[in-house]
């Protein structure tokens, strides 16, 4: 592989001073050594900031470059936006303080974008993980099990799939949009290409942000799964999917939104 481009690691932060520094360790040892490193910490109350600071003096030589700004809260969205600007790569691998990639996850993803230029988003499956980084898988109702064999789901995109039967993930069905306006199936992990972003205008307020972004890339680009485990998606109390005053601010905005996208002709998408 030539390692010509750079890849910005772009992280969120928010109140995972238990997780960050394994987040941060995880994009420590990727395969893939051009890297920038960019995080916002979005107002945490907790000792996030300073677990980034300590971090990030140990390991800056690591990176091409780091960039981090801790500032008041502004929410997930302009935080997201501000990332996108502050990068310089090409190529931006997007990871929530409180997950993390597999050593191989950002080079597996950049050799995909790098030979497929029609492409604005590539991911792969995602792992289960606990609170305290052990794997773990789900039963029926995605209750958090130790014993693969008593698992119905043993990872995130074994899940997605099963719940959306009429999208195949190994084909190109996977992220058309006509798929995508019936619901979201993206699992985590993602590398985007920065450019798309910035074409379809970043993230939108009060918007579930990966389902709206998802949909905004899949109207110009093609997105792509790699039937490969990537990521460690953490499944613990505090997942925002859990928040139900979160997701129902946000619900009636989703709904409105996808109505008007359903209702236009396919030429105007």
């Amino acid at each position: 592989m030539l390692f010509k481009k750079l890849v910005s690691v772009i992280i969120p932060a928010y109140n995972h001073e238990k997780y960050i520094e394994s987040c941060l360790q995880s994009v420590v040892e990727q395969t893939y050594p051009k890297l920038e490193l960019v995080i916002v910490n979005d107002g945490s109350s907790d000792n996030t900031h300073e677990k980034i600071v300590d971090f990030i003096a140990r390991h800056e030589k690591r990176f091409k470059k780091v960039s981090y700004i801790n500032r008041e809260h502004k929410g997930i969205w302009d935080t997201l936006n501000e990332l996108i600007a502050l990068a310089k790569g090409e190529y931006l691998y997007q990871i929530a303080s409180d997950d993390m990639a597999k050593p191989e996850a950002i080079g597996t993803l950049y050799r995909f974008m790098k030979r497929n230029p029609g492409y604005a988003l590539a991911v792969g499956d995602n792992e289960i993980i606990d609170s305290n980084n052990n794997i773990v898988y789900w039963d029926e109702v995605r209750n958090n099990i130790s014993d693969i064999t008593g698992a119905v789901y043993k990872t995130f995109g074994e899940f997605l799939q099963v719940h959306r039967p009429d999208v195949d993930f190994n084909s190109e069905q996977f992220g058309e949009l006509s798929t995508l306006l019936k619901g979201n199936y993206i699992p985590n992990g993602k590398m985007f290409r920065k450019s798309a972003l910035i074409e379809v205008g970043g993230y939108r307020r009060d918007f579930l942000e990966d389902w709206y972004m998802n949909i905004m890339l899949a109207k110009k680009y093609k997105l792509k799964y790699l039937d490969q485990t990537l990521f460690c998606y953490r499944w613990h109390e505090s997942n925002s999917i859990k928040n139900a005053a979160y997701i129902s601010r946000i619900q009636e905005n989703m709904r409105e939104f996808l109505e008007s996208e359903r209702e236009k002709p396919e030429t105007e998408r």
